[in-house]
């Protein structure tokens, strides 16, 4: 079976869609992958690529067209839209001139922006086959969420160009449940057959390996770690709003991560004598575990918007998986499954408040209690959102079309 996987992202970038790519190359499908030059998070071209070189390469068996593209720099508005356009326009020129095989259906994983399913729309329309549509993100919901963008014609056109990706789309995977009913609605009475599809954790949390792998010494006391992206989305306000109420307590805050908001982070610790606040950094996937394995409870958290409400960051599995405690500052289905998988304790978003009292609830817990939580955290998961469970549910939705 010869499968189409497009994203504007894709490895040496971290994201799930690599391991489906890979993962079912390894079981004999015929992969390619159109995507773009990575440059996702920092904003720059990885090592050995540029604008316009390594056009293609195969990695794993997989082949690879890569498009050019501008990368996001920092991130702020006009070169982030420019990298979003930027991959679009080249996208086109490769699928009239570059995308010369015929396949037997297409994989979308779409993340933002949700342009990057374009492509797919378009071979769709040429080869007369069938398109999968993986949503992580919802748009234009996400837009509104994150920009100064509220309303008008922009947000006008996005929604109209979301309808036609969805309406097009044969079947539609959503990352959330809380997807289906914003999805369905923008269908325009068209009933889609859209299926549930999680994340699930990366394989370095799974199969945790004993290596030499060194990292910081974690400071002594109980230790709250947040991991991944620090951006406007987490609300490092009110997580530190919380730190700060629970200074006297011997509770640490660990950040592992970088993003646009570190720089402020940093200056509100000086500022407000955060002692127990830790700015580590960002460091590569595969020492996460070991972080993970240091911290006594991990954090998750997203600002209240009706967005984010419906969104399960995907580091809930990885927490998860990894057998950890997890204190959650988030709404909706987030929210929701850590509480009723009995891993730990989630307060609402922005609810700076109730994560102190709920962190100095964890401190106390004595050890008995602490072991059950982490064994429901690691059961949770391998009944919910084990890789191989998924993976071959969507194997049996390839063959739908093979």
């Amino acid at each position: 079976m010869k499968i189409l996987f497009i994203s504007q992202y894709f490895y040496p970038e971290v994201f799930k869609g690599n391991e489906i790519v890979f993962d079912f190359a390894k079981k004999g499908y015929d992969i390619t992958v159109l995507t773009g030059k990575p440059n996702y998070p920092k904003g720059k071209f990885y090592e050995g690529y540029s604008f316009l070189g390594k056009k293609e390469e195969t990695i794993n068996g997989v082949k690879i067209i890569r498009t050019p593209l501008f990368p996001r720099k920092s991130g702020k508005a006009i070169p982030l839209v420019t990298n979003y356009l930027s991959f679009i326009c080249f996208s086109y020129f490769a699928v009239l001139f570059r995308i010369k095989e015929n396949y037997d259906v297409i994989f979308v994983q779409q993340l933002s922006p949700v342009t990057m399913a374009l492509p797919g729309l378009w071979i769709k329309k040429r080869q007369k086959i069938p398109m999968i549509l993986w949503v992580l993100d919802l748009w234009p919901e996400s837009v509104i969420a994150t920009t100064s963008l509220k309303k008008g014609k922009i947000i006008d056109f996005i929604e109209k160009l979301v309808r036609k990706i969805y309406i097009k789309s044969d079947v539609i995977l959503v990352s959330s449940k809380s997807f289906i009913k914003s999805i369905q609605n923008k269908c325009d009475g068209t009933i889609k057959d859209i299926r549930y599809f999680p994340n699930w954790a990366e394989d370095v949390f799974v199969n945790v390996k004993h290596t030499s792998i060194k990292i910081p010494m974690l400071p002594d006391g109980f230790n709250i770690m947040f991991a991944g992206n620090v951006g406007e989305s987490q609300d490092f306000e009110a997580i530190l709003d919380a730190a700060e109420k629970t200074k006297e307590e011997d509770i640490n805050w660990v950040i592992v991560g970088d993003g646009r908001k570190l720089t402020w982070v940093k200056k509100e610790i000086e500022e407000r004598k955060l002692s127990r606040v830790y700015p580590l950094g960002r460091y590569p996937l595969e020492t996460m575990p070991h972080f993970f394995k240091k911290a006594d409870a991990m954090l998750v958290s997203l600002k209240d918007t009706p967005v984010f409400g419906i969104t399960v960051p995907a580091k809930v599995q990885a927490y998860m998986a990894s057998g950890k405690m997890i204190l959650g500052m988030i709404n909706g289905e987030g929210k929701d499954l850590i509480n009723e998988s009995k891993c730990g304790y989630a307060v609402a978003a922005e609810d700076s408040s109730g994560l102190s009292k709920k962190a100095m609830k964890l401190l106390h817990l004595s050890q008995e209690e602490r072991n059950e939580m982490e064994n429901n955290a690691l059961n949770f998961y391998n009944s919910n959102f084990s890789k191989d469970k998924l993976f071959l549910k969507l194997e049996n939705i390839f063959q739908i079309y093979n």
